[in-house]
């Protein structure tokens, strides 16, 4: 187990990230925290604030990000910054895990839309010159793994029919934080008012973290990351339900929620064929594992 980051990351799939860290002086006592990284770090302070939007900031260790967050003397202030490489306005060929007269499987990249504009379905229907594709479900912008795609409106509509009747099944991996004791384990924990069921499998754990197998019964917004934070371990990465505690420092790095979903399963209701498609770990992610000693 590393107890600190040793080994720069240089492939192209993972984003390198740059740590800087300050401790507040007595004449800086009572600053926001906006106006404190606008001045410290030479920057407007609409560009302090997108530091703070992206989650990028933590005080004494804890992920912060109220603008006026007022500091104390001897504070400690640490920010991650991402270092992109620059965009190309070239759509992004994605990889297609499975494609019939009906429908795709694409492995989504993380950092990618699901829909939109500059989102992967955007891309798609440039580069197959599809315009009616449309992603049938989302995926988190930082999820990585399984989409289904359809090639028309009919595919589209009955798609989602068959999320409905919870006959798409999807099985995801995942990183939480702290070490996770059963081998198998069930969350049933209502959200948006509405039941939700999610299923754990434990590949691998060691006390600071757990390399989880997760399927769910339901399709509630965040569910994975939800009923994890509920239940007091949160996916690393996740910038918005790991709570305001204290964060490890082997984990303020991780750019993105360490979210993938691995496998898509469902039978075409055009051919009767049962279509299963599996998306390999993303090198970040790999990364990670390989980081925390986990397999």
């Amino acid at each position: 187990m590393h107890s600190r980051l040793d080994t720069p990351l240089h492939t192209r799939h993972i984003v390198a990230m740059q740590s800087q860290r300050f401790q507040v002086q007595p004449d800086q006592a009572g600053l926001s925290l906006q106006d404190y990284l606008a001045k410290k770090l030479k920057l407007s302070r609409n560009k302090a604030k997108a530091i703070l939007d992206e989650r990028h900031a933590f005080v004494n260790g804890r992920r912060t990000w109220m603008t006026k967050h007022s500091l104390k003397k001897g504070d400690t202030v640490e920010i991650t910054i991402p270092h992109h490489t620059s965009k190309s306005a070239t759509p992004r060929k994605p990889e297609i895990l499975f494609q019939d007269n009906e429908y795709l499987v694409v492995n989504k990249a993380p950092g990618r839309l699901s829909n939109g504009p500059d989102s992967l379905e955007a891309d798609l229907r440039t580069l197959l010159k599809q315009p009616n594709l449309q992603a049938v479900h989302r995926l988190d912008k930082d999820t990585s793994g399984c989409i289904l795609i359809a090639r028309s409106k009919d595919a589209f509509e009955k798609a989602v029919e068959l999320f409905k009747e919870q006959k798409i099944s999807k099985v995801y991996h995942a990183l939480a934080s702290g070490e996770i004791k059963e081998r198998e384990r069930r969350i049933e924990y209502a959200l948006e008012g509405e039941p939700a069921l999610t299923h754990l499998h434990l590949i691998s754990a060691n006390p600071m973290v757990s390399h989880l197998k997760v399927k769910i019964e339901t399709g509630r917004t965040h569910q994975i990351r939800k009923h994890l934070a509920y239940i007091g371990h949160p996916v690393l990465g996740d910038r918005t339900y790991a709570g305001r505690g204290a964060i490890p420092e082997e984990f303020r790095l991780i750019e993105r929620q360490l979210l993938h979903a691995a496998s898509l399963t469902f039978t075409s209701p055009f051919t009767n064929m049962k279509i299963r498609s599996e998306a390999p770990l993303p090198r970040d992610f790999m990364y990670w594992l390989k980081q925390f000693g986990l397999r």
